[in-house]
């Protein structure tokens, strides 16, 4: 089921529900940049239709704003602070009652970030579980340069700096209509080894579908992103850290990082996965999460 709910700014986001609404507990899953909630749909499918031991599950899928099917927004809003109020509200709006699970993907995991850093009372009231998938709390000044380093980043950020405000960026309602001829730069920066056809499909044509000013504005608050104190609302919770042992973007020594800051949580390394986990390692993400749902109504059983 897909609804749309409306931000107290006006800003109208894309939700896609699955499961039954009397679960004893619902997953939230959110989104890396550039992406959409189709990066979560094999995950929602298994969680809810796959078969898992556990209870049933609902889950609760979104576009951030500026992504997919959701509305745009200025540059000056296009911030983790933004989507964590946005994450905020989604939760009050969509489940407004009972445990959360949080699973964020990229991105989607700064978000959580920036939601216990800025609604603590909201995390420590409703949220029993965090999934924190192919993510970092801090140090990714050179996320601007998508993995490159040396003298190709610095070409990159000059050449980016005089494409970002010419009208043939500004004015694209997607990065490209041609989402096959992203293959060759996308594979090799996202996904690891020998990924299969339909997780490089979808990365394509999610990241084609996006608006350039997607990519261009939401740069800064990637860059400025340093939470490692934020992670103390979760130290009382289980957490589970996942990582591709290929991933270019946020490698796995982000995970540990978020690791040692959170010695109690379980920190998976998926051999010769990249950075598109949700599509890669669909079973085992999938697992994770399920562990954590199954931890959340035991407890709320036992309490």
């Amino acid at each position: 089921m897909s609804s749309r709910i409306v931000t107290r700014d006006g800003t109208g986001l894309y939700v896609r529900e699955s499961g039954p609404a009397s679960a004893p507990v619902s997953v939230l899953l959110a989104h890396g940049w550039t992406l959409d909630e189709r990066c979560w749909a094999s995950v929602a499918n298994a969680l809810t239709t796959g078969g898992q031991p556990g209870p049933p599950v609902r889950v609760v899928r979104y576009d951030h704003r500026a992504h997919g099917r959701s509305d745009d927004t200025p540059d000056e809003r296009k911030t983790l602070e933004q989507l964590a109020d946005d994450m905020a509200e989604l939760i009050e709006q969509v489940i407004p009652a009972g445990p959360v699970v949080i699973a964020g993907h990229s991105m989607g995991g700064m978000t959580a970030m920036s939601l216990a850093q800025r609604h603590p009372d909201l995390v420590a009231a409703r949220v029993r579980g965090i999934a924190l998938v192919a993510t970092a709390s801090g140090g990714l000044g050179g996320a601007a340069t998508l993995g490159m380093s040396g003298r190709p980043a610095e070409l990159f950020l000059a050449g980016k700096d005089k494409m970002t405000i010419s009208p043939l960026w500004t004015e694209r309602r997607a990065l490209s209509t041609h989402p096959a001829l992203l293959r060759a730069g996308v594979r090799p920066l996202l996904l690891g080894r020998h990924p299969d056809r339909e997780a490089v499909r979808l990365t394509c044509d999610a990241i084609a579908a996006c608006r350039p000013t997607t990519i261009s504005g939401f740069t800064p608050t990637l860059t400025a992103h340093e939470r490692d104190a934020a992670l103390a609302a979760f130290a009382e919770m289980p957490v589970e850290v996942l990582v591709g042992s290929r991933d270019r973007l946020t490698p796995p020594r982000y995970s540990r990082r978020i690791r040692d800051r959170l010695p109690r949580a379980s920190l998976t390394v998926f051999p010769d996965a990249g950075h598109m986990l949700p599509l890669e390692r669909v079973a085992g993400v999938t697992a994770r999460i399920d562990a954590l749902v199954r931890g959340a109504v035991a407890r709320d059983r036992a309490a």
